[in-house]
């Protein structure tokens, strides 16, 4: 149980972060693997509301060391804005360990990642132009600025003057847009390389390290399984590994680390930005799942599309991350519906399919086929233990353990950290310990 990963098993914004967060409580080190300031963790703590987009989500705990490892981009003014909004509210931030492999997010990126998006027209992806799909192509095509970069000033100015010729000739003959000075940015990234250095290190060392001391540590990702840019619906993914596979080339750790792996899911299924999305709803039941849940994006504050349960997404994320349970969060938002619809299989052309690949072309012309669960009025929020749920919420956790034959390890019934029904009695004891 020592070395956990934390992974979203449907497309992203599943409430990784309040897991994170009561996790985090009883490990000595949590490791942010991948993504950008894309992400965003929403933590509620004694009423006190955290939203978190580089930091990892157990910077709430004084003890905990937290890494963001090689496979993040990091805007650094991003970075510094959430440290300094962290530190106004009394969070101590010393424990931040930046790794200087990390590939850093440059103005051009974001003007690039903008142009791009509004020049597709009806095929744009939906990216939150925050500059992070540039950033890794940068960084693919041993074209990136690192955070190791800004150490020798000399090195990241040359650097900086031969991609700003490729990059500004991009910007104004493709696409008309404003072009970048090499000054502006070279000046304001030595103010950012200045205020971030003392949280610079090698973390791979740092991490196995760790590991080799037998210290308890959380991975934990962003976005989710089904936004992965090999095993999503591409194109419309992210631009990073989000699946555990991505742990260990975003930390720089071996395969036999990890301990148990974690699937985060909604009790429902959302979705932000463009894709198909099989049981996407468009009527009363949607909109008070949106409503009830606060469905809007903690990063662009979009409204997120809702929809009912899908069997067929999870039994591939299970697959493909080879989870050991699921964490089912916001159980409380179907409260007061009067019937729950939950996707066992799909039908394509007339065939039933439990398991399928999710390409868009396969999902575009997939019927999702339902079962009905019976609905609760209960209040669920001050619920500590499963077997004091209302039955019919139970029997709605079970039929998902059953139809996905993987157990529930945690359900979440509210925001705050405290409002986690533990299920999974090993869980119960890690985080009992200390």
């Amino acid at each position: 149980m020592s070395n956990i990963v934390l992974i979203g098993a449907q497309w992203g914004d599943e409430g990784k972060g309040r897991i994170t967060d009561l996790l985090s409580s009883r490990v000595e080190m949590v490791v942010r693997f991948q993504g950008g300031d894309n992400a965003g963790h929403t933590v509620i703590l004694d009423k006190n509301e955290f939203k978190l987009h580089l930091v990892p989500s157990g910077i709430l705990n004084p003890n905990a060391i937290c890494v963001i490892g090689n496979g993040v981009v990091v805007n650094p003014m991003t970075l510094i804005n959430e440290l300094k909004d962290l530190e106004s509210k009394q969070i101590k931030t010393d424990n931040l360990r930046i790794s200087s492999n990390c590939h850093l997010i440059m103005p051009y990126h974001i003007a690039l990642d903008s142009a791009t998006e509004n020049s597709l027209g009806p095929l744009k992806i939906g990216t939150t132009r925050k500059g992070i799909g540039p950033a890794y192509a940068d960084k693919a095509s041993r074209f990136g600025i690192r955070m190791c970069d800004l150490e020798n000033p000399e090195i990241f100015k040359q650097k900086l003057i031969n991609i700003l010729k490729i990059k500004n000739a991009i910007l104004e003959k493709v696409y008309s847009s404003e072009t970048f000075e090499v000054e502006d940015i070279f000046n304001s990234y030595m103010k950012y390389a200045e205020i971030l250095k003392k949280y610079v290190v090698d973390t791979a060392f740092l991490v196995n390290e760790a590991i080799d001391e037998g210290k308890s540590i959380l991975f934990e990702g962003a976005q989710g399984t089904l936004l992965d840019i090999d095993h999503g619906t591409y194109p419309y993914v992210t631009s990073s590994s989000t699946t555990s596979g991505g742990v260990f080339t975003g930390s720089g750790i071996g395969p036999k680390r990890i301990n148990n792996v974690i699937g985060i899911t909604k009790a429902y299924c959302t979705r932000v930005g463009e894709g198909v999305f099989p049981t996407e709803l468009f009527d009363k039941d949607g909109d008070y799942m949106r409503q009830r849940g606060n469905e809007y994006g903690t990063t662009t504050g979009r409204a997120r599309r809702c929809g009912w349960f899908d069997c067929v997404i999870i039994r591939y994320a299970k697959m493909i991350n080879n989870l050991d349970s699921m964490a089912i969060t916001k159980l409380d938002v179907l409260t007061g519906l009067e019937k729950i619809k939950i996707c066992t299989s799909y039908n394509m052309d007339g065939k039933i399919y439990d398991n399928v690949t999710p390409n868009c072309a396969t999902l575009q012309k997939s019927k999702p086929i339902y079962i009905e669960a019976a609905g609760w009025e209960e209040d669920i929020s001050d619920i500590k233990d499963f077997d004091k749920l209302p039955g019919n919420a139970k029997k709605y956790i079970n039929i998902l353990e059953e139809l996905l034959n993987i157990p529930a390890s945690m359900i979440s019934i509210g925001p705050d950290r405290h409002q986690i029904i533990v299920k999974d009695n090993n869980l119960k004891s890690f985080l009992k310990m200390g």
